[in-house]
């Protein structure tokens, strides 16, 4: 798949595109886990879920936030990577003016970014939240919600355990328009170390029943 090159706020964003194969080719932006826990483009999950979008004929990019790989710049907190990820999506948005829809899907800190960015972009159809890290970072301004999507963790998750996560769900769920899925698998950590045909499985039905509305 083609390498690209953004121009960010810290300078060169590296990236990873895969074009649709039609012209209104829905658009997913892929977000990877903490930079200082030597989350990159590259991880196990990130990848997987760019595969899933591709799969499923959309026109998907994934990069590396600032100071990871060759994307210039140095960690900041969060604040620079969702200037990033805003850019990132600027660029695939930009590159793909027809699409159909527009998704964004993260894992762990990949996930915070990725809910932040969708505060900003009401235009957002759907997200995948894959272990979001809700008792590390204030998921609060998720109020409202401007889209529906699927939260997906793991039963045996120790750095974020699930009651964490059902807290957020649940008022969430209290927002009417929306509908959020969050389904927990048994018995996987937070990395997904042994279970990530799970992610395949639970997130591909998810997009597919999602694709299958309309909506």
């Amino acid at each position: 798949m083609p390498e690209v090159v953004l121009t960010g706020a810290a300078g060169r964003i590296e990236g990873r595109y895969t074009a649709g194969k039609i012209e209104n080719a829905p658009i997913a932006l892929i977000l990877h886990p903490h930079p200082r826990a030597g989350g990159q483009m590259n991880h196990p999950v990130a990848v997987q879920l760019f595969h899933l979008f591709m799969k499923r004929g959309f026109s998907v990019l994934r990069f590396n936030f600032r100071g990871v790989g060759r994307s210039q710049g140095e960690f900041d907190s969060g604040i620079g990577e969702l200037a990033d990820a805003a850019t990132a999506l600027d660029w695939l948005q930009a590159t793909n003016p027809a699409a159909a829809q527009c998704w964004v899907a993260g894992f762990d800190f990949g996930a915070w970014i990725g809910m932040q960015l969708l505060m900003r972009r009401p235009e957002t159809d759907g997200f995948i939240s894959v272990s979001p890290p809700t008792n590390m970072y204030d998921f609060s301004f998720l109020a409202p919600c401007p889209a529906s999507g699927l939260m997906l963790h793991g039963g045996a998750d120790t750095v974020t355990p699930p009651q964490e996560v059902e807290k957020v769900v649940s008022k969430l769920r209290t927002q009417k328009g929306i509908v959020i899925d969050y389904d927990v698998v048994d018995g996987a950590s937070h990395f997904w170390t042994e279970h990530l045909p799970e992610v395949e499985s639970r997130v591909g039905a998810y997009l597919d029943r999602r694709l299958a509305e309309g909506n």
